[in-house]
C-alpha cells in the first residue's frame, strides 16, 4: 500500500465498530452526513478512505468521553476495538500538516464515537522524499559532545525562570568546569523581557568557551529559541553566530510545520521538547500515542526528543515511557535516528532501572534537581550520574558500587529515600 497512509485507532463507540469505522473513513475523505451531488462511485473509489481491519476488544458499560449519541434501542454497551483505516496519499500528498487534517481532524468530534486515540501511522516512502529528518541524530550529537559508550549526561537550568544572563553564565561555567556534557534551557524560558535571548546567548557562550579553554571540551547548551515562525531563523542565527551547538524548541508551540521549516536551515542539532504533550495523551481514550507522534517529529527534523523518564514525577507509567523510547530507536524509512531525552525526577539511581529496561546507552539522561541539588554540589551530582550508569552497564548493584564511590553514596542518601 505504498500509495496509502494507514492509521491505526483505538475506537470506542455506542454503535457497532463497523459503523463507527465507516463514519471515520467517510468523514475524513469524501463523505459528510448526507449524500451530495458529485459524490460519484468513481470519485469515492479514487479518493475514499477505506476500513482495512477491525479487531474487537472488551466492551464497557459507560462511555469514556462525553458527547456521544447512542443509537435507538441502545443496549448500554460501548464497544471498543483496534481499527485500521487507509487514506489515499493523493488526497493530501506528503505533507505533515495536511496528513494530520486527514488522520486526526474532525473525526474526534463524531457523535458515533465515545473514545478515539490515534495509535500508529504507516507512511509511504513519499514522506521520506519530502522530509529529510534529523541532520545530526545520535551519532552527530555524540560527535559534537565527544561522548561515546555511555549516555550523554546533562541538566536543566534551575531555577527555570529568574536568573539574569550574568547569573546564568556563572552557573553554566561552574557546571562546564565540572565536566557536564549537556545543559538545556527550561521550556518556560526562551526569550523573555527580563533576559533577552541575545544577552543570554552572549553570557552563556562566553562561559562555555572559558570552561572549554580549561577542560579541552566544549559543553553543548540547548538554547530555547521557541517563538513565532518569523523569530525562529533570527534566534537560530544568534546561537550559531555565537558558537552555540544546539537549539531547542517546544514542538507543540511552533507546530510540526515550524519544526520542519527550522530543520531546512538549521546548522546545529534541534532539541525537541514535548511540553503540552499531556493534553493530547493523558486520557487513554483520547488523543494520540507517542508512537505515532514521534514519527512525525523525526520526519520534521527533531535530533533529540523528550520521552519522559522512569519513576518520574509525572502520571505516565514506566511501561509507556519504555514504549516511547523504544519507538524512537526503531528505524524509520531505514534511518531518521533521533536521540531520546530521558528527564523528570531523574538522578543516579534511575540509571540502573533505565538501562535494565532498555539495554542501551543511546540517550540523553537529564537530571535537574538530581544533579544540581547533590549534597556535595553539581560536580558531585554529575559524577554520581556517571557512576550510576557505570554500575548499571557493569551489572553491579547500586548500593555495592556506592560503597566504593562517595559521590554515588551521597546521592543515594539524598535522593534514594523518596
Amino acid at each position: 500500500m505504498s500509495d496509502r497512509v494507514i492509521a491505526t485507532y483505538l475506537v470506542e463507540t455506542p454503535d457497532s465498530l463497523e459503523r463507527a469505522a465507516q463514519a471515520i473513513a467517510g468523514e475524513q475523505s469524501t463523505g459528510t452526513f448526507t449524500a451530495v451531488p458529485g459524490e460519484t462511485d468513481a470519485l469515492k473509489e479514487r479518493h475514499g478512505a477505506r476500513v482495512e481491519s477491525i479487531e474487537p476488544l472488551e466492551a464497557l458499560d459507560a462511555p469514556s468521553l462525553p458527547g456521544s449519541k447512542p443509537p435507538a434501542g441502545h443496549d448500554g454497551m460501548y464497544r471498543r476495538g483496534i481499527v485500521k483505516v487507509s487514506f489515499p496519499l493523493h488526497n493530501f500528498g506528503p505533507s505533515i500538516p495536511n496528513l494530520l487534517s486527514a488522520v486526526a481532524g474532525n473525526l474526534y468530534e463524531l457523535r458515533e464515537l465515545s473514545g478515539l486515540r490515534l495509535e500508529d501511522l504507516e507512511l509511504p516512502e513519499a514522506f521520506a522524499a519530502r522530509y529529510r529528518g534529523p541532520k545530526f541524530g545520535v551519532e552527530g550529537t555524540r560527535r559534537l559532545v565527544q561522548v561515546h559508550g555511555r549516555p550523554i549526561l546533562g541538566t536543566i537550568v534551575k531555577p527555570s525562570i529568574g536568573l539574569s544572563p550574568g547569573e546564568l553564565g556563572a552557573l553554566v561555567e561552574k557546571l562546564a568546569l565540572a565536566g557536564i556534557d549537556f545543559i538545556k534551557d527550561d521550556e518556560l524560558n526562551a526569550n523573555p523581557p527580563f533576559a533577552p535571548l541575545e544577552a543570554k546567548v552572549k553570557a552563556v557562550m562566553a562561559a562555555v568557551e572559558r570552561a572549554a579553554d580549561k577542560t579541552g571540551r566544549k559543553l553543548m547548551y540547548a538554547f530555547n529559541i521557541t517563538g513565532d515562525i518569523d523569530e525562529l531563523r533570527r534566534n537560530h542565527d544568534i546561537v550559531v553566530r555565537a558558537g552555540g551547538t544546539c537549539v531547542m524548541v517546544s514542538i507543540l508551540s511552533i507546530g510540526l510545520a515550524g519544526l520542519a521549516w527550522l530543520n531546512e536551515y538549521s546548522e546545529v542539532p534541534i532539541h525537541g521538547h514535548r511540553n503540552q504533550w499531556g493534553m493530547l495523551t493523558r486520557s487513554p481514550a483520547l488523543g494520540m500515542s507517542f508512537v505515532a507522534f514521534q514519527k512525525l517529529c523525526r520526519l520534521a527534523g527533531a535530533d533529540h526528543l523528550h520521552v519522559n523518564g522512569l519513576n518520574s514525577k509525572f502520571c505516565e507509567s514506566n511501561e509507556s515511557v519504555i514504549r516511547s523510547i523504544e519507538a524512537c530507536a526503531r528505524p524509520l524509512f531505514g534511518g531518521y535516528a533521533t536521540m531520546p531525552v530521558v528527564s523528570s525526577m531523574q538522578w543516579a539511581g534511575t540509571a540502573p532501572v533505565t538501562y535494565e529496561a532498555l539495554g542501551s546507552v543511546d540517550l540523553i539522561h537529564l537530571a535537574g534537581g538530581g544533579m544540581l541539588a547533590h549534597p556535595d554540589g553539581p560536580a558531585a551530582g554529575f559524577e554520581s550520574m556517571k557512576l550510576g550508569w557505570e554500575a548499571a552497564v557493569r551489572g553491579i548493584p547500586l548500593e555495592e558500587y556506592a560503597a566504593r564511590h562517595p559521590a554515588l553514596r551521597r546521592a543515594i542518601e539524598k535522593f534514594g529515600k523518596g
